[in-house]
Parts: structure tokens; sequence; C-alpha cells
């Protein structure tokens, strides 16, 4: 049993929508698919590969007879939306020319990233382009998640991890994930990660519950914090002021009672007869 199935397309059409619905001829479907494509791939190099990155996890398109409904699912909704709705128009302009047809632009807010698998993905990439220490990357995010109400984490980095020469794969596990479960909420995004010395695949499992079990995100004020009990900082009170930590001031040595001796009682020995 080393074969795992993709966690989306498992519970497509059973327990999650499809991500493009829309009903076409044969003559007319090939047509339709490649411009789903098109639009996906224009609007994650638009918006996730050039800065500024607006961190568009999910497309989702639905069609009428006349008209193309694109819902862009994104962390920063004014990135995408741009002053006054100035960048949604020059999109939906941009995406009417590729297309040739009418189209209708949405934007929905994702609401907590840290429970997204794609922005997760994303994150852990942009880190390993910066050098940062894979392990390290990979746990920051998993601790993410799991402060922000998620039940179970998993992600894998394979590729040239270090710079090393041979290619390996590495994986942070935190939870459980039930991959088999029809029933589980599991989130799935695989990111190829363009380092300068290779190609990294970076894949993230997150599991949020049941379906219908909404997941409370728990605010970042109250979330636990990652410090270690060693590194944890003194509370004030126990910290020492500048008055405990300046020295007495030296005082006098108090004057020592004095004590009478009294001369002892001479004794009269007699001298004791012969």
């Amino acid at each position: 049993m080393g074969q795992k199935v993709q966690p989306i397309g498992f519970r497509t059409g059973i327990n999650l929508p499809w991500q493009s619905s829309w009903f076409a001829p044969k003559a007319n479907y090939g047509e339709m698919l490649v411009e789903d494509y098109h639009i996906r791939e224009y609007a994650d190099k638009k918006f996730n590969q050039q800065p500024p990155y607006s961190a568009v996890a999910k497309v989702e398109i639905a069609r009428t007879r006349n008209e193309v409904k694109v819902t862009l699912h994104t962390a920063r909704p004014g990135m995408v939306i741009g002053p006054r709705g100035s960048e949604v128009d020059k999109l939906k302009e941009e995406l009417e020319v590729l297309i040739n047809r009418k189209v209708t632009v949405n934007v929905i807010e994702i609401k907590e990233p840290s429970l997204n698998a794609r922005l997760m993905a994303d994150a852990v990439g942009e880190q390993l382009k910066k050098r940062t220490a894979f392990r390290r990357a990979m746990k920051q995010q998993c601790e993410f998640a799991m402060q922000a109400g998620a039940k179970g984490v998993k992600i894998t980095c394979s590729g040239r991890l270090g710079g090393a020469e041979m290619a390996r794969r590495e994986t942070q596990k935190a939870g459980s994930i039930p991959l088999q479960t029809l029933d589980a909420n599991v989130d799935y995004s695989s990111v190829a990660s363009v380092t300068t010395y290779g190609i990294i695949g970076i894949k993230v499992w997150i599991y949020k519950g049941k379906f219908g079990e909404e997941i409370t995100p728990i605010p970042s004020a109250r979330r636990p914090s990652t410090r270690s009990r060693t590194n944890r900082p003194r509370p004030a009170a126990a910290r020492p002021t500048a008055s405990d930590r300046a020295p007495a001031p030296k005082t006098a040595p108090a004057p020592k009672a004095e004590t009478k001796v009294e001369p002892k009682a001479e004794t009269k020995t007699e001298p004791q007869g012969q």
C-alpha cells in the first residue's frame, strides 16, 4: 500500500465541489478545457510568481451561455482588487483578450492563510529560495497550522535540499492525516520551488477535521508560544531592578557591649598537720 491518491481529486464530486462547473457539447469541450487551463496559468503567473505577491490559492471557473465567471480565493484581497477596483478591471480586460469571451471577476478573502495548503506550500518555497534551512522552514509552518486549529499537518520536500549533490526527500508531520477517509476534510497542494541549485518539490497536507465541522481559528493573541521553556523570558516581577542590583551601603559596625570581669576571691590553703 505504498500508493497515495490525490486528496482533492479523491473527494471531488463526493464531499468537494468541482473547481470548474460548466457543461459543453463534445465538439466544444476541448476548447473550453484549454481556456480554463490558460486562465489558471495566467492568474498564477500574475499573482503568485511575480511581486507584489497576492497569495491567490484557488481559481474557480463557472460558465454560462455568454459569460465566464472567475472567482479568485486570496489571502490579500486588497492587492488583487487594487485602488478603487482598478486591478480587477485590468485583469478582466486581460482575460477577455486571452479567451475572447466576456469575463466577470470576483474576489473572496481567505481569512486564515495558515489553514490553506497552497499558501503554506508557497511560504515554504519562498523560504527555500532565500536559502533558509529547510527543516526549520517546514517545522515553522507545521507549528503555524497547528496553532491555527488544524488537527494534522504533513509537509514533504524533495530535491537537492540544502544544495546537496544528491537529491533526497524530507518530511515533517504533526497530528494525524487520515488520507483514505472520505469524510475527512484534507486540503492538499503541490508546488515547485525554483531555486538556484535546482527545483524542489513541496507537498502539503492539512487535516481540518470532518466535513461539516467548522474549525474555529485560534486568535493570534491567544496562541501558545513556540518558545521552549529554557528560552522563555522571566516575568517582569522576577527580574532584578536597579535598586536590587545596587550594592548595599556600608554601615559602621555596632559597638561591642563591655563585659566586666570580676576578680576571683582569694582562697587560703592552710597547711595540713603532720
